[in-house]
This record gives C-alpha cells, structure tokens and sequence, in this order.
C-alpha cells in the first residue's frame, strides 16, 4: 500500500499519528512521557521536512544551518542577557542545553519558519501575480515582500498560539508576574522576518505539501491543548 503513496503522503500520515498520540496522551493519560517526547517529535517532524524536500542542495542546508544557528542564538541572548523576548527561562522537557536553552531550540526555528515560509510562497503566488499586473511593480519585488512580511506574521501567530501551552506543559516560563510581554512577539517578527529573507533569497523548491500539512496539524494541536489543557 505505501508503495503507491507519495513522499509527502507518507510524511503526512507519521504526522498526524504521533501528534495524535501525543495529544490523547496529553489530555487524557499521565501526560508526563508525553510531554517529554516533545523533543523526539521535534526531531521527527524535521527530518520529515527534510526527506519531503525536493531540491536538497547546497541552499537548502545553508537555510536548515542558519536558521538553527540563529535561532538558538537569539535564545542564548535572551535567557541569559533579556536583551531579546524578554525575562524568560526554559524548562529541563527539551532535552540537553547549553548556556541555558535547549539544544533543540534551534530545530524549531527551522520547522516553524521553513514551513510559515513555504505555506506564504504556495498561496499568495496567484494573487501576487495578480497584483503586480494591476499595480505595475515588479512580481519578483512583490513576493519578497510577501513571503518576508507575511511569512513572519504567521510564525508570530504560530508562537501566539503555542505560548500558554508551553508554559503549562513546561516548555518555559516567564519570569516576574509570568505574563508574555509584548516585546516577545516584536522579537520574533523581527527575527523571523530576516530569516525569511534568507529563505526566499536562497534558490532552492519553495514547493513542500507537506511543510503546509504538517503547519496546520501543529497549529490543530497546540490549539486544541490551549483550548482544552487544564
């Protein structure tokens, strides 16, 4: 039978099963193993990401490098200095850390932003199109524009939804009276847009199924635990 499935098919189902396992474990069992297999599944859906990507070439992995890099980067500076995000530190659920921030951190920054950068990339090509011809701006300018811009509302919609659940399921928290600061959300914008720049500038297939699948399975999962959780 997965004979006659595709790539993004395969990847798709392995999704949908271990969140769904993940999230009735949560919700509904001793979620304390669930809760610490974050790290596994975090590994899991990048790689998946990586096995869906078309062109694997030398741009792909400078993104997949960067983003991690920068990423984790970015967290060293704000656990240790609240230059960045704000007063926050993060839990022992992650896995390994180094100076403070879990190792796998920077595998988050990818999947959020390769997947925010992809779904941008797919559905707003038509109406991009659309718009430069009415507008007479160059289409190339249009959607750098968009994917930059738009790409990194979404990743910053994406971290609205998963903050409260993260911190119940001890991911991190926040310090002083424990509320998300503002400042959090002008932090990742800022980042995430200059990491998609990165993305849209470096020329590898902008065109992943299952980078939009596994996006929408995560924000159904972290929204059904901010909704129900107790």
């Amino acid at each position: 039978m997965f004979n006659k499935l595709s790539a993004y098919q395969i990847a798709t189902f392995i999704a949908i099963l271990f969140h769904g396992i993940g999230l009735a474990g949560i919700l509904f069992f001793d979620n304390t193993f669930f809760i610490k297999a974050t790290a596994f599944n975090l590994l899991l859906s990048a790689a998946l990401l990586v096995y869906t990507q078309k062109e694997k070439n030398k741009y792909f992995f400078f993104f997949v490098a960067i983003t991690c890099m920068v990423g984790f980067s970015a967290e060293v500076i704000g656990v240790n200095t609240g230059l960045l995000f704000g007063d926050y530190s993060y839990g022992k659920v992650l896995g390994p850390q180094w100076q403070k921030v879990p190792l796998l951190i920077g595998v988050n920054w990818f999947i959020v932003l390769y997947c925010c950068g992809i779904c941008i990339n797919t559905f707003l090509t038509n109406i991009i199109t659309q718009l430069a011809a009415k507008t007479k701006t160059p289409p190339q300018l249009l959607k750098a524009m968009s994917v930059i811009a738009d790409g990194a509302t979404l990743a910053v919609l994406f971290d609205w939804l998963l903050e409260p659940v993260a911190i119940k399921l001890g991911y991190w928290q926040w310090n002083g009276d424990g509320s998300i600061p503002l400042y959090n959300y002008i932090c990742w914008v800022t980042i995430s847009a200059l990491l998609l720049a990165v993305f849209h500038f470096c020329k590898f297939s902008k065109q992943n199924k299952f980078a939009i699948n596994l996006l929408l399975i995560q924000m159904m999962f972290f929204l059904l635990l901010r909704t129900f959780l107790k």
